[in-house]
């Protein structure tokens, strides 16, 4: 299926409301089925079922569900712990692949708020920021075969679950324990686009009061779209010592190890070949050049492989020799130290305690072409010692590296008819970033870089955050445990400073101005409510408040003059009320929800505030509103005699601005942009995710699914969006419970991802007021994988 300019479609719509049917249909058709007598067990079951009590969130007071181990092992060998989340109610995800492997082409959106206002941990360890470039984003730092659950809340995560960038959503990661029995497991992939994955665990077994596993994979192939290659190796371990009957001491490790080349962003004129490109580029394969266009005379026409100079005596002066693969190239080293302590003092007193420490390096290249060098270049020279002329096209390098060091604490305490938790978390987060332009030999975009010969620097700066978190919590259970009722508070409190030279304008200017922030609330309150009607169905309710630090607060303190304000920081409340249910033939979770979101920051030209200067900074463009309605269920009938079971999610969201941006036009005078009653961009009305899965005899196991994201706007004025799509995987996997000589479990599994190649436009990156640019989807992609358990 091809995309075609249209007006706002409602096309999807039909299908929408057939899924809505099925979702809607699915517990009263079950309601039919025998009860099963054992009303306090699961009883839906099957080899790709979740566990129904965890999938749903029974006794959780907000709407959190899970993907649990058995269908984790469904999804594709290598798929990114990102990605994971789109088989979730209300999360839309965007990834640039069909794994997700491509960091830059990745996007969440969840009710009112986006990847980076989302909260991440790893086995309750913070994740901190999830920016891609400096930040720790979760994808580093999980392989789906370690993995036991996700765990997510789209609107209120716990109030003793620690991160300073949520906004209300948390998504926490949790790995397998150490086996007590030794043995290991291995696979081996091979699939679309060259790809190659290599995956192996080993399990030590219990070894008097030790146990522990240590597990690697090793992925490359080639981007789907243009030249370059992505590589990543990764490790993970664990090791648990038994110190006692309640008493035990974890450590685990974490070592990432990533490089790829870059895709470009397009826009709609370049997708439908509009934009007169001369290197002749359209669709979705629009891609960088894999070889450099031969330099011609001034004046001379430009070809697919032949570009003019644009200045006489500069071969590769030309602003198109940007488009030359080689300069654009992401470099990540990440490390992640845990060590975890949990041990009950009495029985009714238990404790945990987390010590954490990762460290991160690398550095990513871009392109600028000549002129804006030059000009660069002359706005320095006589201020910055030991600049060269630029020769051609610029290798532009950015550097990264930083610590980042914590402890968590929490106490849970038993007594009568309540359970009182309470818990402390510390951090410190030191980041670097250095950013320069450099020669390149001859000028030539495929010369080697020239790192004695710097043209202008752009940055070089420090930025720290201190950050304390401490809660409080009491869950009262009353009326023989059938209603629970929570009441906690949280305090945030993040000290912020960034130094150095944050941006050209501070070398020009002879500055390294120090920047302090402090973004605090001493009272961020949840409530919540369970109650259980009869063994099988619960009603449940929220209220949260959250704050969180701005989005890209290095980014948004960088950007401007010193005499730029720091932000507000950005906060939230929740609300939700819902209901789940657990039966003999299905489950199913039913959740309403309303969320504000206060203070959105957005980059726009502005006066600087006590001056009459004009310029580009972060500023607040008021709040958001969300309300709509999530599903989740599961359902195995009886009809099929157990060899059928369906799943389904589906989202109903309105996400819209409550204010206009004040001062947004300044020519011929000061106006106020109108969104006020705008969409937000890039959040789909509509989110529809349906499978099924046969188990026709033993070992062998059969998947169809369909994902459905309804359109998007672009911009904050709504004048561009993105046609909705609809995408279709399947999953056949072979031999469960075949086992031969050393192997006890040996299988083939086969994954199809966009079965029917659907053409479509996935990643939006969003603006205000002008079009937007795109990632597409990729291609239909097949993998086969063997794997076996030993």
């Amino acid at each position: 299926m091809s995309i075609k300019p249209k007006n706002r479609s409602r096309s999807l719509k039909p299908a929408l409301l057939a899924a809505s049917i099925l979702a809607v249909a699915t517990p009263v058709l079950a309601q039919e089925a025998a009860p099963s007598t054992e009303v306090d067990l699961v009883v839906v079951t099957g080899k790709r079922v979740s566990e129904a009590s965890v999938a749903i969130g029974t006794d959780q007071a907000t709407a959190t569900v899970s993907i649990t181990r058995e269908a984790l092992l469904s999804a594709p060998a290598g798929v990114t712990g990102l990605k994971m989340l789109e088989s979730l109610p209300g999360f839309n995800v965007q990834a640039n692949d069909a794994l997700g492997m491509y960091e830059f082409g990745n996007s969440v959106s969840v009710r009112a708020f986006n990847f980076q206002q989302i909260g991440f941990l790893l086995d309750d360890i913070p994740m901190g920021r999830s920016d891609q470039f400096g930040g720790s984003p979760i994808y580093r730092y999980v392989d789906n075969e370690n993995l036991l659950r996700v765990t997510a809340s789209a609107g209120a995560g716990d109030v003793a679950l620690p991160s300073y960038a949520s906004l209300g959503p948390i998504v926490d990661y949790f790995t397998q324990a150490p086996s007590e029995v030794a043995g290991g497991s291995a696979s081996y992939t091979r699939g679309s686009d060259a790809l190659k994955r290599t995956f192996l665990r080993l399990e030590s077994g219990k070894v008097g009061p030790f146990s522990g596993y240590v597990s690697g994979s090793w992925i490359e192939g080639d981007l789907w779209r243009g030249p370059g290659t992505i590589d990543r190796t990764h490790y993970e371990a664990k090791l648990r010592w038994d110190m006692g009957e309640a008493t035990s001491l974890t450590f685990q490790t974490v070592h990432n190890d990533y490089f790829d080349y870059d895709s470009p962003s397009i826009t709609k004129a370049q997708y439908f070949g509009n934009a007169n490109d001369i290197f002749g580029r359209k669709g979705r394969d629009f891609a960088y050049l894999g070889y450099v266009p031969v330099s011609g005379a001034v004046g001379s026409p430009a070809t697919a492989t032949s570009l003019p100079m644009t200045t006489a005596g500069v071969a590769y002066s030309n602003t198109a020799y940007n488009q030359y693969y080689k300069f654009a190239i992401n470099k990540r080293k990440d490390h992640l130290y845990g060590l975890t302590l949990k041990t009950a003092l009495g029985e009714a007193i238990d404790l945990t305690a987390t010590a954490y420490y990762e460290d991160k390096s690398g550095y990513g290249v871009s392109p600028e072409a000549y002129a804006t060098s030059l000009t660069s270049h002359n706005a320095e020279r006589l201020i910055v010692a030991g600049l060269t002329a630029p020769k051609g096209i610029q290798y532009g390098l950015s550097g990264v590296d930083g610590t980042r060091q914590g402890v968590t604490a929490k106490g849970e305490w038993r007594i009568g008819i309540n359970t009182v938790e309470a818990g402390v978390w510390l951090e410190d987060d030191d980041y670097h970033r250095t950013q320069a332009r450099y020669n390149v030999q001859g000028g030539n975009p495929d010369g080697a870089p020239l790192l004695n010969e710097p043209v202008h620097l752009q940055r070089n700066y420090t930025s720290t955050r201190q950050t304390t978190q401490f809660f409080l919590k009491d869950t009262l259970s009353l009326l023989d445990d059938d209603l629970k009722l929570e009441f906690g508070f949280k305090t945030l409190d993040v000290d912020y400073e960034i130094s150095g030279y944050r941006n050209p304008a501070d070398y020009i200017n002879r500055r390294q101005p120090s920047i302090k922030a402090n973004w605090s609330d001493s009272f961020l309150p949840q409530i919540g409510m369970v109650y259980s009607v009869g063994a099988r169905d619960q009603v449940f309710a929220s209220y949260s408040e959250n704050m969180a630090l701005p989005r890209g607060a290095d980014d948004v303190l960088s950007a401007a003059s010193p005499l730029v304000p720091a932000p507000e920081a950005e906060t939230s409340t929740n609300w939700e009320l819902g209901y789940r249910a657990n039966r003999a033939t299905f489950n199913a979770s039913f959740v309403i929800y309303k969320t504000e979101f206060k203070n959105r920051l957005q980059s726009f030209s502005a006066p600087v505030p006590g001056s009459t200067t004009t310029e580009s900074f972060f500023q607040n463009v008021g709040a958001v509103e969300a309300s709509g309605a999530e599903f989740s269920g599961q359902w195995k009938p009886d009809l099929f005699d157990g060899k059928v079971y369906f799943n389904t999610n589906i989202s109903y969201n309105i996400s819209e601005f409550q204010d206009d941006i004040a001062n947004f036009v300044l020519t011929p005078t000061p106006a106020a942009l109108k969104i006020a009653g705008k969409k937000v961009p890039d959040f789909p009305e509509w989110i529809f995710q349906g499978g099924v899965t046969l188990e026709p005899t033993d070992g062998l196991v059969f998947n169809l699914s369909g994902r459905l994201i309804d359109d998007r706007f672009t911009n904050f004025i709504n004048s561009e969006h993105a046609p909705g799509y609809m995408i279709w995987n399947a999953y056949l996997d072979m031999g469960d419970g075949f086992g031969f000589g050393p192997f006890e479990q040996v299988k083939a599994r086969v994954n199809v991802d966009n079965i029917f190649d659907t053409d479509y436009l996935g990643t939006i990156g969003t603006t205000v007021n002008t079009l937007a640019t795109f990632r597409p989807g990729s291609h239909r992609t097949i993998q086969f994988t063997l794997s076996a358990d030993f």
